[in-house]
């Protein structure tokens, strides 16, 4: 028997019917304060979007955004400062900011030593 999904005792059909404002009961204080203030322009223009295009790829700069129960099962694709990433929303995600899983930083990867940066390779011929 497969384990059901559930987000502090509700089911993910529970959730999709559930207005926002129950939702926020869930969620972290953090996020509830977020939700409380309401969306900006940009999180309502994305929403609608969402909405209007449910087999869509929606492209979005709002990182900012709390992840939803509407949003689940959705392909978004966030701007990290230099492209956008696409994520397929999950639904231990509920909860968390969509710039959680898109980063903006790689890690840095070190390879050896240029010609001339070291002792040894001082008086090696560079062709």
């Amino acid at each position: 028997m497969a384990k059901v999904f559930t987000f502090h005792g509700k089911t993910m059909d529970e959730l999709k019917d559930m207005p926002i404002e129950e939702f926020m009961k869930l969620v972290p204080s953090r996020q509830r304060r977020s939700l409380k203030r309401g969306f900006t322009d940009e999180q309502e223009k994305f929403l609608k979007k969402l909405r209007k295009y449910p087999d869509k790829i929606i492209r979005t700069h709002c990182r900012d955004m709390i992840i939803l129960p509407e949003m689940v099962g959705r392909k978004i694709a966030v701007y990290n400062g230099k492209e956008f990433v696409y994520i397929t929303i999950q639904p231990e995600m509920l909860g968390h900011y969509l710039g959680e899983y898109a980063h903006t930083r790689k890690p840095v990867k070190h390879s050896a030593a240029g010609i001339g940066a070291t002792r040894s390779t001082k008086f090696i011929a560079a062709k």
